[in-house]
């Protein structure tokens, strides 16, 4: 290799995982209310504190997921499960196709959190702790927020976009694994 460039590979790598560390969104309950775990994963996960469920074809955890802060507290962890490890939302396939510059993914990730901070402050108070079933418990009942909703179907369409999730009400279980 000829010095001072760098492997595409390694490259479209370490901004992949960049991308993945600094969003989050599929973590901390913004584009998913709960995370898929193979059973051999069950046992590890609980022994870091997660309370998860071992409901006959739904064996997981709920979002957000308490394994972060900011960032993936186990990315490079044995225990990270492999369903983390193989979702690739939208947005990171366009990266690691090369369909996007990563300047430009970031930018996007950068505006789904002010869109999502804007709605969570018209949002109600609610003993829900994810954001997903917060904003559908309120669109399900009768809405008379005209900004809210406006704003939720604006948030819908970049998700959709920019994320691949089409839908506040889908079960996360199809599509979340790459």
């Amino acid at each position: 290799m000829i010095p001072g460039m760098t492997n595409n590979a390694e490259t479209d790598e370490s901004r992949a995982t960049a991308l993945c560390k600094s969003c989050g969104l599929c973590c901390t309950g913004h584009l998913f209310v709960w995370t898929k775990l193979r059973s051999a994963e069950l046992d590890g996960i609980q022994s870091l504190g997660v309370q998860v469920f071992r409901e006959p074809g739904r064996r997981g955890f709920n979002q957000p997921c308490p394994l972060w802060d900011g960032q993936c507290t186990i990315y490079d962890s044995p225990q990270y499960p492999r369903f983390c490890y193989t979702y690739k939302c939208k947005l990171l396939l366009k990266v690691l196709n090369e369909n996007i510059p990563f300047p430009d993914a970031t930018g996007i990730v950068r505006d789904a959190m002010t869109m999502i901070r804007e709605l969570e402050t018209l949002l109600p108070e609610s003993p829900l702790e994810n954001f997903r079933e917060r904003l559908v418990e309120y669109l399900e009942s009768e809405v008379s927020d005209l900004e809210l909703l406006l704003k939720a179907q604006t948030l819908l369409s970049f998700f959709e976009e920019h994320f691949g999730v089409d839908d506040f009400f889908e079960d996360p279980g199809d599509g979340r694994s790459g």
